[in-house]
């Protein structure tokens, strides 16, 4: 082995013991103090782009710039999409978009930190880990199907909309809370 070779492979393999290596995990942040840090964080938000906060809109356009990569033709037939990326417009040249990359990476650096980083499961003992998933990923497909009929997710419609007293994103908030707590009653038994 070349000393160039030995020397990439301790240098990945100490880089990837440190960066998975079992830590400590930390209590997590009082939500008191987390809710007020998000209200400063919505504030500097209004303040400083003037638009609040928001997820769906960046991972749409994530989507759209890919769809855009593969069938072009479909972009510039639909009104929607036209708004997004028709032409010479870039659908990542948004805001929102580094917003979303800048949450997915604060996400992964904060469960790193804290000693949380880790691949698992969350489930109940009465479903299988295949089911879960299956679930999951039908949930997820009807929550971004809402978020775009509603034009925003739970943070841009409850918490920045709710933020300005939006009348259309409180009914959005009573009516999510409503429906998990109305679909609960008939999945309590697969979480315990």
């Amino acid at each position: 082995m070349t000393t160039i070779t030995r020397f990439l492979s301790d240098t990945s393999t100490s880089l990837r013991e440190k960066v998975f290596a079992k830590r400590e995990t930390k209590p997590y942040l009082n939500p008191y103090l987390a809710g007020a840090l998000l209200g400063v964080v919505l504030f500097a938000a209004f303040f400083i782009t003037g638009s609040g906060l928001g997820a769906s809109g960046g991972l749409n356009r994530i989507l759209v710039f890919f769809e855009d990569l593969i069938a072009p033709d479909h972009i510039n037939q639909v009104p929607y999409l036209i708004a997004l990326a028709g032409g010479d417009r870039n659908p990542l040249d948004s805001w929102i978009v580094f917003l979303t990359i800048g949450v997915i990476l604060g996400g992964f650096v904060s469960g790193w930190v804290n000693g949380r980083l880790r691949v698992e499961t969350e489930k109940g003992p009465r479903i299988s880990k295949h089911a879960r998933w299956v679930f999951a990923f039908i949930g997820g497909g009807f929550m971004g199907y809402g978020a775009r009929m509603a034009r925003g997710c739970t943070s841009g419609q409850a918490i920045s909309g709710g933020a300005v007293l939006s009348v259309g994103s409180w009914a959005f908030m009573f009516a999510v809370f409503g429906g998990a707590y109305a679909l609960a009653y008939f999945v309590r038994k697969l979480w315990y």
